[in-house]
C-alpha cells in the first residue's frame, strides 16, 4: 500500500508544493521563508514518522500570513489524499507532550468532518522576526479543514507558576503533539482487517 500525495496550489498570492509520504521516515526538506515555520514543519515530519517536502514562495513582503496558511492549506489536502479511503487505520489518536515547563495534548479523529477546537494562553506577538503567534490556530484550522479531519489541541500548562509562558516552548508542544496524534491515528491497526474504521463504512 502506497500512501503518498503531491499537491500544488498556487494563487497570485503564494505558490505552494507539497510531497508527503505517510510511511516514510521522518525525512524532510521544508522552504517557506518563514524560519521558526520551516521549524514546525520539520517537526510534523519527524514525529509524525512522515516524510515531506514543502517548497513555498509566498508574498512576504506583505506578512507571513498567506504564505503559512497556504502551506498549511496544501499540507492538509496532501494528507488528506495520501489517506485515501482509510481502509484499516486507527482513525484515532492522541498525545501528550511535555516540553520543559510546557504541557500540551492533542487529540484527533480522521473522521471526514473538519473540526478544530484550539486553546493556549496570551504569548508574545512574535517568535523570531516574522512568525505571528496569533497564526498557530490559523494553521491547525487550515490544515484541520483541508485534511477533514477533527482536531482538539489544549495546552495543559505554559508556564512554570507565576511565570510568563515560553512562546517557542508552548507553540513548539503543540507541533509536536499534534505529529504523534497523527502518527498514531495514521498507523495500520492489523485487528481492523483492512476494514474503513466505523459502522457507517466510509469516512
Amino acid at each position: 500500500m502506497t500512501r503518498r500525495a503531491r499537491v500544488e496550489r498556487s494563487t497570485k498570492e503564494t505558490k505552494v508544493v507539497v510531497e508527503i509520504d505517510l510511511d516514510g521516515a521522518g525525512q524532510a526538506e521544508i522552504s517557506t521563508g518563514v524560519g521558526f515555520y520551516d521549524h514546525m514543519l520539520h517537526q510534523i515530519a519527524r514525529h509524525g514518522g512522515f516524510d515531506l517536502t514543502v517548497q513555498t514562495v509566498g508574498d512576504l513582503e506583505i506578512d507571513a500570513h498567506h504564505t503559512m496558511e497556504d502551506t498549511a492549506l496544501a499540507l492538509g489536502a496532501a494528507f488528506a489524499e495520501a489517506l485515501g479511503d482509510k481502509a484499516g487505520i486507527r482513525r484515532y489518536g492522541s498525545a501528550t507532550v511535555p516540553m520543559d515547563e510546557v504541557l500540551v495534548r492533542a487529540a484527533v479523529d480522521l473522521s471526514g468532518r473538519p473540526y478544530v477546537l484550539h486553546d493556549e494562553p496570551p504569548l508574545a506577538p512574535y517568535i523570531g522576526p516574522v512568525y505571528p503567534t496569533s497564526m498557530t490556530r490559523h494553521i491547525f484550522e487550515s490544515f484541520g479543514l483541508a485534511a477533514k479531519v477533527t482536531l482538539h489541541v489544549d495546552v495543559l500548562r505554559a508556564a512554570r507558576p507565576g511565570g510568563n509562558p515560553d512562546a517557542h516552548h508552548v507553540v513548539e508542544a503543540q507541533f509536536k503533539a499534534v505529529s504523534r496524534a497523527l502518527r498514531e491515528a495514521v498507523a495500520v491497526d492489523p485487528r481492523a482487517a483492512g476494514a474503513v474504521p466505523s459502522t457507517k463504512g466510509t469516512l
